[in-house]
């Protein structure tokens, strides 16, 4: 891995955690959309991190969703349920930013947070930040 890749995961990881606390002040501010998009995209920031210790990389998002899933959480290295988080997560967001008449749930949307703060801190203590 040269530097500046070591660079680049440490500012990835560095925008998960920054991005978590913009959907933590959202959700307080009931603001749930915002808080859904900024909710998947800290866990974005943290699997594209992840993702460059092996040299992936895709241009969609779900190319991204499909790489994580095979390569870390297929091989163990990630639970499932967190594969299966990130993968729902996603669709809470394009729900959320994208569909028509969509209700979300304070409740829900404090519950990924919390799953999201899981995600990072496993995708954290695993490239060792």
């Amino acid at each position: 891995m040269t530097g500046s890749q070591k660079d680049l995961i440490s500012y990835r990881m560095e925008r998960a955690r920054e991005t978590i606390q913009e959907a933590q002040l959202l959700l307080e501010a009931d603001h749930l959309y915002g808080a859904a998009n900024r909710i998947y995209y800290a866990c974005f920031y943290a699997v594209t991190a992840l993702l460059l210790t092996r040299n992936l990389s895709s241009p969609k998002h779900s190319g991204i969703i499909a790489l994580f899933n095979r390569h870390f959480v297929k091989e163990g290295v990630v639970p499932v349920d967190i594969g299966k988080f990130y993968s729902r997560i996603f669709d809470t967001r394009l729900e959320g930013d994208y569909g028509d008449v969509v209700k979300l749930e304070k409740d829900d949307i404090a519950v990924d947070l919390s799953k999201a703060e899981e995600l990072i801190a496993q995708i954290a203590a695993l490239l060792k930040f």
